[in-house]
């Protein structure tokens, strides 16, 4: 073996050898486990919904950066948010807010059609939402509850006209600490949200369609 042979060996097993006690000394990041929280929205419809012969669409909504990520969002305490270590939604807030919505107003059987934008199915109307909140908060005590805010805008599109406007808040208490515990609680606030929202975009939907009648609609 030539001397320039020996050298380059001997970096080679000095690097091997720092990089084995590094990781011996925990200095190199370890995989997260993670566990996946999905709450269930469970919406029934009111017999006093009307059934409606007009279509849907209902883009993802929107919502800030940190809420529009698989993260958990926890505030401690008023003016501090933070995030759940080792537990993420199995899917942002956005997609599943979206998602409930969609299955509540076809479960309903209360309208014609209802479909994501970008599906390809035309609607007469459009269901804007705006989530605010969607976080664990202690709000000084020492059980969480499920916060849960989002703003609702009907569309006309035959008009581009905001039909109406509607702010939806459920604050449900969790059994507990435990992320389970509070993805239980966002589940039932979930569910009383959608439900709101189903119900109130109904009822304006129905009263601006008497008021201006259309001939595409119910066509």
């Amino acid at each position: 073996m030539t001397a320039q042979a020996t050298r380059m060996h001997l970096r080679f097993a000095a690097l091997a050898l720092i990089a084995t006690s590094l990781a011996g000394c925990g200095l190199v990041p370890k995989k997260e486990p993670l566990a996946l929280y999905a709450p269930e929205a469970r919406v029934q419809a009111d017999p006093a919904w009307p059934t409606v012969a007009w279509q849907l669409q209902i883009p993802r909504p929107h919502a800030s950066e940190l809420l529009d990520s698989p993260r958990i969002v926890v505030r401690p305490s008023d003016g501090e948010l933070q995030v759940y270590h080792g537990a993420i939604w199995a899917e942002p807030a956005p997609d599943m807010v979206q998602d409930a919505v969609l299955h509540a107003f076809e479960d309903s059987g209360r309208i014609r059609g209802v479909a994501r934008r970008g599906s390809g199915v035309a609607g007469d109307y459009e269901l804007l939402l705006d989530i605010r909140r969607f976080q664990s908060d202690y709000a000084g005590g020492s059980v969480p509850n499920a916060e849960v805010e989002i703003v609702a805008k009907l569309i006309a599109n035959r008009t581009n006209t905001v039909v109406a406007t509607r702010t939806v808040r459920q604050s449900v208490p969790a059994g507990g600490t435990a992320i389970d515990e509070v993805s239980r609680a966002f589940g039932t606030a979930l569910s009383a949200t959608v439900q709101e929202i189903v119900g109130w975009t109904l009822a304006e939907g129905q009263q601006y369609d008497a008021a201006n009648p259309s001939p595409t609609v119910g066509r």
